[in-house]
């Protein structure tokens, strides 16, 4: 009997039980990258509900829907693994930015902001930069992480969701004044929001120790918040104390957290910024791999050198451009340089940044040979890090995984299409301990994306940021098409306008615990100052 032609039914131990020879959706003729980083091959996928349940000939299978891929690419869903979706999939749960590139999961809590645990007292009251960033103040109302979790179930986004906690959001739960180091009491109440957190499902712990509001932390409170992640193997990643001239003792003290705390280490948006740092990028690299001949470390990056956040008054500078993308206090400014605006008030840029703030903006600020030198590295993932909430944002939020698989793979030859892959899917779901995700093999949740090698790019640019990708054809998520390209005309009898939402919230575990201690949790959260 020829195996590859049928279906395996499983229990729910995952062991074969019968032969049977339908299917829900039968894919044939595609191109499989199968995300492990080996050659594609012209193979057939089943998928029986939300699983792949058979990969190879299977010509003789028949299924409740065929689709003929006609010899185009078909990859697990990429893993977008930073973001800054936190409310966005609960907001707006379609995730177009998202599910148009072929992400089917998103990491959110990244740079030491999350959703949750973060709960705001007093919607009027302005939130702690750059928490600020993922959201307006009243949106902010889960206390504990198992609320978080709730509403994203309820809110059915189109991609599944994996969160991290973030340390800025703790430090803002328990203290006061957010520009001094934590004393001993506060410590203890962020382990305890942090552990309750952990038990819940989150993933880890962030960190974005530049941003002035955490930048007065300690090594000792990293370090005693990541040990609360060892006995869950949770990931502490962090958005380095600087990415300037720094950088090297900067991932000395990311190394030390995870050493000290037996937890791996994952470095936010790796990049040399600032002029004077340009053409660092290969002794980076080489430090980084030093320190993994003694710990595991990962990272991740995006394919482009600007680089977005809020205005900060310590990255301006006239060495390169800087696009302002909001500002509360002169919101007629957006979209414009910094350099007229300053020009226009007839001040220095140091004087028209600051009375621009609260602000956003884009800082073309990296080197593109440090860039490609850090896509090009066997251990980068790749992650988005756009701002949903940005008026004018940076175009990686639109574009960053077809920019990698056209531009820099395709048309730069940078790197082999499936290496490319394998760094948005397995990669990444090794890395982060995702299960049954970023491989097309039989058992594995049918994440997938359907995309043409040949026209894939990315089509947002910085003048037009909220474009959607050219290329990417269908995506399905848990089984179902959550994605139809408006211009697919091959696919067209399948009749996807606004697709079907079936994303997830991943546990840590594969399941959420409920709060034990909700009463604890909310005196907590009803204190401020020492503890």
């Amino acid at each position: 009997m020829d195996q590859s032609v049928y279906l395996w039914a499983t229990n729910s131990m995952n062991q074969p039980t019968t032969h049977i020879k339908t299917a829900d959706l039968l894919i044939r003729n595609a191109m499989i990258f199968d995300g492990s980083g080996a050659a594609s091959k012209i193979q057939d996928i089943a998928i029986i509900g939300d699983k792949i349940s058979a990969v190879g000939d299977l010509a003789h299978l028949s299924a409740a829907m065929t689709i003929d891929a006609q010899g185009l690419a078909l990859a697990p869903g990429f893993i977008d693994v930073h973001t800054h979706d936190d409310l966005e999939v609960i907001r707006n749960p379609s995730m177009l930015a998202k599910i148009s590139q072929g992400v089917t999961t998103v990491i959110v809590g990244n740079c030491g902001i999350s959703a949750s645990p973060f709960k705001t007292i007093d919607s009027s009251s302005a939130l702690a930069d750059p928490i600020n960033l993922l959201g307006a103040p009243q949106e902010f109302r889960y206390g504990h992480f198992a609320d978080y979790v709730k509403a994203i179930t309820q809110a059915q986004p189109a991609t599944n969701v994996l969160a991290l906690v973030g340390h800025t959001a703790l430090r803002a739960q328990v203290m006061d004044d957010l520009h001094q180091p934590a004393n001993q009491g506060q410590i203890t109440a962020m382990q305890q929001l942090l552990h309750s957190a952990m038990q819940q499902g989150a993933k880890g712990l962030s960190t974005g120790l530049a941003y002035h509001n955490a930048n007065a932390s300690s090594l000792d409170e990293i370090t005693q918040l990541a040990s609360v992640l060892t006995k869950y193997q949770g990931k502490y990643t962090t958005h380095l104390r600087s990415e300037f001239d720094d950088i090297l003792a900067a991932l000395d003290e990311a190394f030390a957290v995870g050493r000290e705390a037996q937890v791996d280490v994952v470095i936010s948006h790796l990049k040399c910024a600032g002029k004077a740092n340009w053409g660092r990028s290969q002794q980076v690299l080489q430090h980084i791999q030093h320190a993994q001949q003694h710990q595991h470390i990962g990272c991740d990056c995006y394919p482009y050198n600007a680089s977005s956040s809020t205005l900060d008054l310590k990255q301006v500078t006239d060495d390169f451009e800087i696009f302002i993308t909001w500002s509360t206090s002169h919101p007629k400014m957006a979209g414009n340089t910094l350099q007229s605006i300053a020009q226009q008030w007839a001040m220095s840029l140091q004087a028209a940044a600051a009375k621009l703030q609260p602000a956003g903006a884009v800082y073309h600020g990296m080197d593109e040979a440090d860039v490609q030198r850090i896509i090009q590295s066997p251990f980068t993932m790749f992650g988005s890090d756009g701002l949903p909430c940005d008026p004018n944002p940076h175009p990686r939020l639109w574009g960053s995984f077809p920019r990698v698989l056209g531009h820099y793979a395709r048309d730069k030859k940078l790197l082999p299409l499936a290496k490319a892959i394998h760094k948005m899917t397995a990669l990444s779901s090794q890395e982060f301990s995702i299960p049954k995700r970023g491989l097309i093999q039989v058992g594995y949740f049918a994440d997938l994306v359907l995309f043409d090698p040949a026209t894939i790019k990315d089509t947002a640019t910085f003048s037009q940021p909220q474009q959607l990708a050219d290329g990417v054809l269908l995506v399905w998520v848990n089984g179902q098409l959550s994605y139809q390209h408006s211009q697919t005309t091959e696919y067209s009898a399948l009749n996807v306008s606004s697709g079907v939402r079936q994303g997830q919230a991943i546990a840590r575990a594969g399941r959420f615990l409920p709060n034990q201690s909700t009463t604890q949790l909310n005196n907590l959260l009803n204190k401020t100052g020492e503890l």
